[in-house]
């Protein structure tokens, strides 16, 4: 049968709770039934001392009906707890009791009034206090403590004239004081209750409070990595966990978006990755049987414009005809670049002369569309091993296009260079151009996707990531729309054994 964690966590703790608590409670319970004993016993004991001093007198004297009615007043006071005073000899005979059908009568010595002395061996008049005290219940049922104090032969009762004892007898009989214990057990009970209900309570607010921090710190975060893994399943990397606990589950929520997040850029660079290559075969056979006859299209063309030099009609129309197939020729030499791409020559390379290279190509070009750029380059930067004139290929395209993106009523471009993470090497292109719509964005990398219109053949972008994918770098990039773009090249720094392949830098969003 499948049980919960979180039941099975709230049985466990309160399993637990209630051992503790119950075993605390036992104690505490047992600590106050003895101390309200041995306080009732300590009270009974000051009575007995209170009576036989009360009594001496009397006994000295041989006043039997003063001593009679003393212990029957004294044992009257029921309000007082006080159930029975006797008094009975060394052999067990009772000689004055406030229970008048006692008197007379003897004890058994094996009956809870002699048990102590005779279960101890040890003379009467040596016992502790304890030893002296028995609880036993009575015919109604109520639980009574007596307390018996041992009445010496004294030197005054051996040498009276009245009833002279021999001097060897150390004890002359014994004072028995019943105290009634209904008030002592009232306590108990009254305590039990009071213990056993903040036990309950105590249990209760344990599980309540187990309950809440599991639903709070395990069940909803559990529950949010299950979900997120049932769409991972089922094939949906888009959506992430919302993380706010700091604790194992909150590292493991936050473990879980970012190897959603590289699984889900390792699915896409392996999509673009079959898309260029798909592409790029298909690229490779339209370049080679396009390109011949373009050629023979164009030079035909430009020797009719030659001949036809005065017709200005016909000269119009074949301007239009070597135009576009010029640009058709650089469609298919870009194709055959994006087909057949060189392998990159590693050499030593500082990007921020790559950089500053690649502005001054662009530059009259950025100035006739009214664009300021600026530079921010690190001057602390290590080198890399890659192909310059590839990464300056990369960085005139990313210019280039931020000019586009521009336009023709001016604005701003910011080149960064700076360290980057993992040993890296990062160039950031900013432009404050129209930005590209958030459908757009996961496709500009595509081979032949363009936002440009017919001013593009979308295969600038892809042949850049093709550039530094062979190095082992990332490309990636930021967009609102009307909040201009940001682009990322990333390069490694780390060196390249010959022959070797540079490491592939996680691509990050």
């Amino acid at each position: 049968m499948r049980t919960r964690i979180g039941i099975r966590l709230i049985l466990g703790a309160a399993l637990v709770t209630a051992t503790v608590i119950g075993g605390m409670s036992f104690a505490i319970l047992r600590l106050q039934t003895g101390q309200l004993l041995a306080e009732r016993t300590r009270c009974a004991d000051q009575l007995s001392e209170t009576i036989k001093g009360a009594a001496h007198f009397d006994m000295l004297e041989n006043r039997r009906d003063n001593l009679y009615r003393q212990i029957r007043d004294v044992g009257g006071l029921q309000q007082q707890g006080i159930r029975k005073v006797r008094v009975f000899n060394k052999e067990g005979k009772i000689m004055y009791s406030s229970v008048s059908e006692e008197i007379g009568t003897s004890l058994d010595p094996k009956g809870e009034a002699c048990y102590a002395c005779h279960a101890e061996g040890h003379p009467l008049e040596r016992l502790e206090i304890q030893a002296r005290a028995r609880v036993f219940q009575a015919p109604d049922g109520s639980r009574v403590l007596g307390v018996i104090n041992p009445i010496p032969n004294e030197v005054s009762c051996s040498a009276a004239d009245c009833h002279a004892h021999s001097p060897n007898q150390r004890l002359l009989g014994v004072l028995d004081v019943n105290v009634s214990l209904t008030e002592v057990d009232k306590e108990i009970a009254f305590s039990r209750k009071v213990i056993l209900a903040s036990a309950l309570l105590a249990i209760l607010a344990v599980s309540l409070m187990i309950w809440w921090l599991n639903h709070r710190l395990v069940e909803v975060p559990v529950k949010a990595l299950v979900e997120g893994t049932r769409r991972v399943g089922e094939g949906d990397f888009s959506g992430t966990i919302q993380v706010k606990e700091r604790h194992e589950l909150g590292d493991l929520a936050r473990a879980f978006n970012e190897m959603i997040h590289h699984i889900a850029d390792t699915q896409r660079q392996l999509a673009q990755a079959d898309k260029l290559a798909s592409v790029g075969r298909l690229a490779a056979g339209i370049a080679h049987e396009i390109n011949n006859p373009l050629t023979g299209v164009l030079s035909y063309a430009s020797l009719l414009r030659k001949r036809l030099e005065g017709n200005t009609e016909v000269c119009e129309d074949l301007d239009v005809i070597v135009r576009e197939t010029v640009r058709c020729r650089g469609i298919i030499r870009g194709l055959l670049d994006f087909a057949r791409p060189a392998a990159p020559a590693r050499k030593p390379m500082d990007l921020d002369e790559v950089v500053r290279r690649a502005v001054s190509v662009v530059v009259t070009q950025l100035s006739l569309h009214h664009v300021d750029l600026h530079l921010d380059l690190a001057s602390d930067l290590p080198t890399v091993l890659a192909d310059a004139n590839q990464i300056q290929q990369v960085v005139v395209n990313l210019l280039l296009n931020a000019a586009d993106a521009i336009g023709t009523e001016g604005g701003n471009i910011r080149a960064t260079t700076r360290r980057g993470p993992s040993a890296s090497i990062e160039l950031l292109i900013e432009d404050s151009g129209c930005g590209i719509p958030p459908e757009d964005l996961p496709r500009i990398f595509e081979p032949f996707f363009t936002t440009k219109g017919n001013h593009g053949t979308g295969l600038g972008l892809a042949v850049s990531w093709g550039i530094v994918e062979a190095h082992g770098g990332s490309l990636e990039a930021q967009s609102q729309p009307g909040q201009g773009s940001q682009f990322t090249l990333r390069l490694p720094t780390a060196v390249v054994p010959e022959g070797g392949t540079p490491p592939t830098l996680p691509t990050l969003t």
